[in-house]
């Protein structure tokens, strides 16, 4: 993931993300609409925030429970060293596995924080055995279930 500067953004940008944000296939004509721009105008500052890595992609959000992967599973994992090869290693590995959704490299007891989405408990297991504990480096894992999802925001406060 490329890092990114903060941009300094007017009123103008964040009311334009706010609505990107909340539909993302917005067309320009309503965007400039929204945030009483021109369309050349809403359309170049589109293009500036694109450019500045404000907005670094567009995405559906899908429901994962309509797509059958209804258990969020956060795994902590901790690595033999934290040598730049070590970890280098762990995140290509960790890159391949496809029901990772999150990996964050994280500062305390543990090296790395994943959030998985998985069928059930018997997925859980296959990716567990055959995926993670197989990882070069690895050396403890753990997992917790969540129970139910309290707050998910896809928007950040801009």
């Amino acid at each position: 993931m490329k890092t990114v500067s903060a941009v300094t953004l007017d009123a103008t940008d964040r009311k334009m993300l706010r609505a990107l944000q909340q539909d993302g296939r917005m067309s320009n004509t309503d965007l400039a609409r929204a945030v009483a721009l021109s369309e050349s105008a809403s359309l170049r500052r589109l293009r500036a925030l694109e450019a500045a890595g404000v907005i670094s992609r567009y995405a559906a959000i899908i429901n994962e429970r309509a797509v059958g992967l209804p258990i969020s599973v956060f795994v902590t994992v901790t690595l033999s060293s934290q040598a730049e090869s070590t970890l280098t290693a762990f995140e290509t590995a960790i890159a391949t596995v496809p029901e990772v959704v999150e990996c964050y490299l994280m500062t305390g007891g543990s090296d790395y924080l994943l959030r998985l989405v998985v069928k059930d408990v018997d997925d859980l297991e296959r990716v567990h055995a055959r995926a993670l504990t197989t990882i070069p480096g690895v050396t403890r894992v753990s997992s917790s279930v969540a129970m139910r999802t309290v707050v998910k925001r896809g928007a950040l406060p801009v």
